[in-house]
């Protein structure tokens, strides 16, 4: 009897070790998928107010050309020539013509003087493209947590690493399990080290930290990641 029991217990046994690792594979898979969603839902708000911004300056562009053609003169506006009687002199009409042809001259040259003024409601459209330029600038959470992992000196637990970044960036509402995800896919990628001190897992940045050597460091008083 107890032959065919040990069989069946070993076979349990691995079926339970087997459906630990696919579930705990599968947390890992939903922190990794939660992570990519954040980041382009941060992407995604961004390109929409860079939109609303574009929108605003085609339509203020677009207002403006229509009122500067609205205000510009079609051209000079030409006498129509009155008849004159074959008795008049031929110098009185020289004289006319002359005349007719420098006030012509002048009414060109007032409209090109004024055409070529500058128009300083063009001038307005240029912040707001300074200010998309520098959202698109920001850095992305990858980089800024490798960065603070450069920093220190100590390795650091994903619960301090989201309250540092939190910190220094309290417009971006950076949350701690985004951020262990993100530290995990550099783990993943070699782009930085794991290592465990009791129920606590701390990150450090590769090549600063033996990681064979991880588990003797004291633990860091702050609270689990």
């Amino acid at each position: 009897m107890s032959e065919n029991t040990t069989p069946v217990t070993e076979l349990t046994s691995h079926y339970v070790n087997q459906v630990a690792g696919d579930l705990e594979q599968n947390v890992k898979e939903q922190e990794r998928l939660a992570a990519e969603i954040g980041s382009l839902q941060q992407r995604l708000a961004t390109l929409q107010q860079d939109h609303t911004i574009l929108v605003s300056m085609q339509q203020a562009l677009g207002a403006v050309a229509s009122v500067t053609t609205a205000t510009e003169p079609a051209g000079p506006v030409v006498p129509a020539p009155r008849k004159k009687s074959s008795a008049e002199p031929v110098k009185r009409k020289a004289g006319k013509a002359s005349s007719s042809a420098a006030e012509q001259a002048g009414t060109a040259k007032k409209a090109s003087a004024k055409k070529a003024a500058p128009r300083p409601a063009a001038r307005s459209t240029a912040k707001p493209a300074k200010k998309t330029a520098a959202k698109t600038a920001q850095p992305t959470l990858v980089e800024l947590v490798r960065a603070h992992l450069a920093e220190q000196s100590e390795p650091r637990s994903a619960a301090q690493v989201t309250e540092a970044l939190g910190r220094a960036h309290p417009d971006r509402g950076i949350q701690t399990k985004v951020v262990r995800t993100t530290l995990e896919n550099l783990v993943a990628r070699t782009g930085a080290q794991r290592t465990k001190q009791g129920s606590s897992v701390f990150y450090t940045v590769s090549g600063t930290q033996d990681p064979t050597t991880g588990d003797e460091q004291p633990a860091e008083p702050a609270a689990a990641g």
